[in-house]
């Protein structure tokens, strides 16, 4: 029945609820889900073009395209283009010598190509010079080193390239590596400098060759703790030459160990003394033959029978 207040005819609704500040949670209580349709698929055929497109916009998807796609990534090269050719006994013959004169002459007529490479890669980098590079291609050279030998692969994977990380990691999974720089015998140096472009002309790799001679000491251990390779205590010259790469079209690409450059002239290393199970021995048992012997003719004539 309508109310009177005031002389004025209200009409009020008793279905109303009695908190009504709470009316929109109520309201969210309950939600309309749109359920799939599992049959959908077996009449998309009937749809109209503009129907496909519609409900595809609608879930979100992109319409297909005509060609398969998929989008590649070329971080390092796969191998040292125009590598460094070492000379003959170097880190033995002195400059004196009719050997160390030649090899500093030969040094100096392949320098052209490598002086266009370096200029190439200071159109990347404003601040690249080969003299400073030799000192940060060092400290490169040791933190991937130690790295190696402490099994930090994270870091690894920053100093060294994608073609170089099984190569140094393969052999010493189930090793123990002992690895230490002691001193340089010879200021590091850049003996070699290429560019090459990938794919098009802008996607530029430049690849740089640093002379290291140096003082350090080595010891590989297998999975038993057996020494398998070198000495912790004996210090042993090394000369090598290490191939740097950078991807300079990329604007946060790092110098990182590619390769290592071994001469052909280079003796043979001796190789690793390995650890193996030792088989057990097979031993054949012979059939044992009945050696009974009949005492009297008699057991041995029953023995015939």
């Amino acid at each position: 029945m309508p109310a009177v207040k005031a002389g004025i005819q209200v009409r009020e609704r008793h279905t109303k609820h009695w908190a009504p500040e709470f009316k929109k949670l109520r309201r969210l209580k309950v939600q309309k889900v749109k359920l799939p349709d599992f049959r959908e698929n077996d009449n998309i055929s009937e749809l109209t073009p503009d129907q496909i497109r519609s409900r595809m916009k609608e879930q979100g998807l992109l319409p297909p395209r005509s060609w398969m796609e998929r989008p590649i990534t070329i971080s390092a090269t796969g191998a040292v283009f125009e590598p460094y050719i070492p000379p003959e006994g170097d880190g033995k013959l002195s400059s004196l010598t009719f050997g160390g004169a030649k090899q500093s002459m030969e040094f100096l007529s392949k320098k052209s190509k490598s002086m266009l490479a370096v200029r190439k890669i200071r159109s990347f980098e404003d601040n690249f010079s080969p003299s400073t590079f030799a000192e940060e291609a060092q400290d490169i050279y040791i933190k991937a080193h130690n790295a190696l030998a402490e099994k930090d692969y994270d870091t690894l994977h920053q100093c060294v390239t994608e073609l170089c990380f099984p190569l140094m990691t393969d052999d010493l999974k189930m090793c123990t590596t002992r690895w230490q720089f002691l001193k340089s015998l010879e200021p590091p140096r850049v003996v070699h400098a290429r560019c090459t472009d990938i794919i098009n002309k802008e996607n530029i790799f430049s690849q740089v060759t640093v002379r290291f001679h140096t003082q350090q000491t080595l010891a590989v251990y297998d999975r038993f703790g057996r020494l398998m390779y070198g000495s912790e205590v004996v210090a042993k010259d090394v000369v090598e030459y290490v191939v740097f790469e950078k991807h300079l079209a990329n604007s946060y690409g790092l110098w990182r160990i590619h390769e290592k450059i071994i001469p052909d002239w280079m003796p043979v290393r001796e190789p690793g003394r390995k650890t193996y199970v030792q088989q057990k021995p097979v031993v054949e048992t012979e059939p044992v033959a009945d050696s009974a012997v009949p005492a009297n003719p008699t057991e041995q004539s029953a023995a015939v029978a």
